[in-house]
């Protein structure tokens, strides 16, 4: 077990365990009014991953380190038979935290993402948040407008400005630690397909999202042989921002079975 530090948590109701993964550059926040709702009949853990939220910075990341501050965690607050939804990067972490922790799980719930190899694909991202110098972009309105000359996507960029807070009086900074991310760019898309998890598990996907294809599915199904594919229309990767009552309404019917 490693030394780090518990990772940051909000923790909302009262039930069945329900532990939540953000992605990439998010944080467990983004999920608060989704956990709103889950949260009326499971106890929910809206978890920081290392590197994002309130959750301590570290150089290091890979996706064995996320499974262990992750393991660490559930023994620290002493939970058993968990659900967990991951998204994305959290996602990447469930399905390796499934196959190390079988024991842990109840249900799996992974969101948008298979686990096959992704090309780094957030250059964009990344240049337009090296642009940011907080001792010029010093209002969320000059941080917006600097990011909107490499992110065009609206969207994207409020997701990426939910991480933006004032350590202080008259100065901005991200939650994220940019420069770890940075250095761990290359292993964030990497392969977690050595595995084989027996539990029952449902893959989300975005209609318009190619993060989960077709051809993905017999491979995925191959690792996962108790799993199942749900298709949420006209959403992309963000699926549960996008169509939240679609996806609230998937989630509680699976782990209800």
């Amino acid at each position: 077990m490693s030394k780090n530090p518990i990772l940051h948590a909000t923790i909302k109701g009262e039930g069945e365990l329900l532990l939540i993964l953000h992605g990439y550059f998010g944080m467990g926040d983004n999920w608060k009014s989704l956990g709103n709702q889950f949260a009326k009949k499971y106890q929910v853990h809206l978890i920081d991953q290392r590197n994002h939220g309130r959750s301590f910075h570290a150089d290091e990341f890979s996706y064995e380190l996320l499974v262990d501050d992750l393991h660490n965690y559930i023994l620290h607050h002493q939970l058993e038979k968990v659900n967990l939804i991951g998204h994305s990067m959290g996602g990447k972490t469930a399905m390796l935290f499934a196959v190390t922790y079988p024991e842990l799980l109840n249900k799996l719930v992974i969101v948008d993402i298979s686990p096959r190899n992704y090309k780094p694909h957030h250059n964009a991202i990344l240049a337009g948040l090296n642009s940011i110098d907080f001792s010029l972009q010093n209002s969320r309105n000059l941080v917006d407008e600097k990011l909107s000359k490499y992110i065009p996507d609206f969207g994207v960029r409020q997701f990426l400005m939910k991480s933006l807070y004032r350590p202080g009086k008259d100065q901005f900074d991200w939650r994220f630690n940019l420069n770890a991310i940075k250095l761990n760019i290359e292993n964030v898309g990497q392969a977690t397909d050595e595995m084989d998890y027996e539990g029952d598990t449902l893959f989300l996907r975005g209609g318009n999202s190619n993060y989960i294809t077709d051809e993905d599915w017999p491979d995925i199904k191959m690792l996962f042989p108790n799993s199942y594919l749900i298709t949420i229309d006209d959403a992309g990767h963000w699926l549960h921002a996008e169509k939240p009552v679609e996806f609230v309404q998937a989630v509680k019917e699976f782990l209800s079975l």
